[in-house]
């Protein structure tokens, strides 16, 4: 069977594609136009070409920056930002799947400790009915130390946060940080 995976990055698709490879055929697709700044796209971008070059992984597409869109779809909706960033990675995911010929598709953000999985679950088995076509859902975030280990072995960029201009600022912001444990 033939599996679209969306991927966010070169260190986050490794435990995903060396654990989908054992049933499918994978090939690669990139399409985060959430990620900013320019250049973390860029790196994030790089270090997924590189990783999948290497292991003659196909990359079906590695996206063009759309920050500008981002921000449209996400501005005013700031406090469910992730769910809105699911659905439409996915849904390009899924679409481009349906399109190209694939079976199935799924998502290195199942690896992330840091992503709603049942939001992502829901939002797969939706798409999957809505283009015809089957939604993988593995929580491999069994994986995510190997992920890193592997990451750093392989001299990886390894980014700091999420990818979005607003994790970016949580991720930094001390005051923020601050004031959002104070609010919990």
């Amino acid at each position: 069977m033939k599996i679209l995976l969306h991927t966010c990055c070169g260190p986050c698709s490794i435990y995903p594609i060396e654990e989908l490879s054992k049933e499918y055929a994978v090939s690669a697709y990139f399409f985060n136009p959430n990620i900013h700044p320019f250049q973390e796209f860029k790196r994030r971008k790089n270090s997924l070409r590189e990783y999948c070059e290497k292991n003659r992984i196909p990359i079906i597409d590695l996206g063009s920056y759309g920050m500008k869109e981002f921000l449209r779809k996400v501005v005013f909706h700031e406090n469910t930002r992730c769910n809105v960033c699911y659905s439409w990675r996915m849904e390009e995911t899924a679409k481009r799947a349906a399109e190209d010929g694939f079976e199935a598709f799924t998502t290195t953000l199942l690896y992330s400790r840091y992503q709603n999985h049942d939001k992502l679950r829901q939002c797969g088995t939706e798409l999957a009915e809505k283009y015809g076509i089957s939604f993988i859902y593995k929580d491999f975030r069994e994986g995510w130390q190997y992920g890193i280990d592997k990451s750093i072995e392989l001299g990886m960029y390894r980014q700091p946060y999420c990818g979005c201009i607003y994790s970016e600022q949580e991720r930094y912001d001390k005051l923020l940080r601050k004031k959002n444990n104070t609010t919990k």
